[in-house]
């Protein structure tokens, strides 16, 4: 594995390593789930004993515990624990754009996007998940930690190109999947990749990842924009004049993506790489976990 790669899975297992506690705290779940084998314990499919609880109108008289129901004045059944574990497919974006950081003390878009993909799928993993890698050149997926080995192989990859979209290539029907990118290239690849997957049962979740001086455009007077990879230039004498115009353009992509989310019950936030990125792997973990 390489120095990068290595780098970046020890960062995402410090990120992840805390979250189960927290998710716990953050969403009052811990009155409710049970971490067991796939980290989701709940009644359902399985041949697993996880709790008795009292008969209920509609219940099988089959699934009812004869000896346990002798020792009480009502009937008990016995619920089952549900094993079916999730296929979940990430991706991040690697294009040359995502390698942007305004301030030296702050990370690249890039490497907080895939810092936070590692650090879901090293969660999801914990919790008996299968896991892969999206696109084209991704990785089928896989349970177990050889394949965080792999993925962060593949996270420390850059792709080709300045402005990359979401591929659905690789994902299975009724799966999940998680993209995270700055959605700042062209919309139309975005929306039809995250329609594809729609229309193939798949829900997931859009995580928008931004450097803090993309929201406040804090530019005056002379000014030259140049995109990472050169294939943008725009030079003005009065860059106060166009915030206004950028803000609105901003606002109108967010909530296209909203929009997006909501025509295809997926799910949508931004994170800022100057805020604490344990919040936005809690949502991401949360948005994994939805059934709906």
């Amino acid at each position: 594995m390489s120095e990068g790669a290595a780098r970046l899975r020890a960062e995402a297992e410090t990120l992840s390593g805390p979250l189960p506690a927290l998710l716990a705290e953050a969403q009052h779940l811990a009155a409710t789930v049970v971490l067991g084998e796939h980290g989701r314990r709940r009644a359902g499919m399985g041949a697993d004993f996880w709790q008795y609880r009292p008969a209920q109108a509609g219940d099988d008289s089959r699934m009812i515990d004869w000896r346990r129901s002798g020792r009480a004045d009502v009937a008990f059944v016995q619920d089952k624990e549900w094993q079916t574990a999730q296929t979940v497919v990430v991706w991040a974006d690697r294009g040359r754009a995502m390698d942007f950081a305004s301030a030296p003390n702050l990370p690249t878009k890039g490497h907080r996007a895939r810092l936070l993909t590692l650090a879901a799928a090293i969660l999801l993993v914990r919790g008996g998940e299968r896991v892969g890698l999206g696109g084209r050149d991704g990785l089928p997926p896989r349970r177990g930690t050889t394949m965080l080995t792999r993925l962060a192989a593949s996270l420390s990859e850059d792709q080709v190109g300045e402005y990359v979209a979401p591929d659905t290539a690789g994902m299975p029907p009724r799966s999940r999947a998680l993209f995270v990118s700055d959605f700042l290239g062209n919309p139309a690849p975005i929306e039809r990749a995250v329609t594809e997957a729609a229309d193939r049962g798949i829900k997931g979740a859009m995580l928008q990842v931004l450097d803090p001086q993309e929201e406040a455009f804090p530019f005056q007077g002379r000014t030259i924009f140049e995109s990472i990879g050169g294939t943008v230039r725009h030079e003005t004498l009065k860059a106060g004049e166009l915030r206004t115009r950028y803000l609105d353009r901003l606002a109108e992509r967010k909530a296209r993506l909203k929009d997006l989310a909501r025509a295809t019950s997926w799910m949508f936030s931004t994170h800022h790489t100057d805020a604490a990125p344990a919040r936005a792997l809690l949502w991401l973990h949360s948005a994994l976990e939805r059934r709906a």
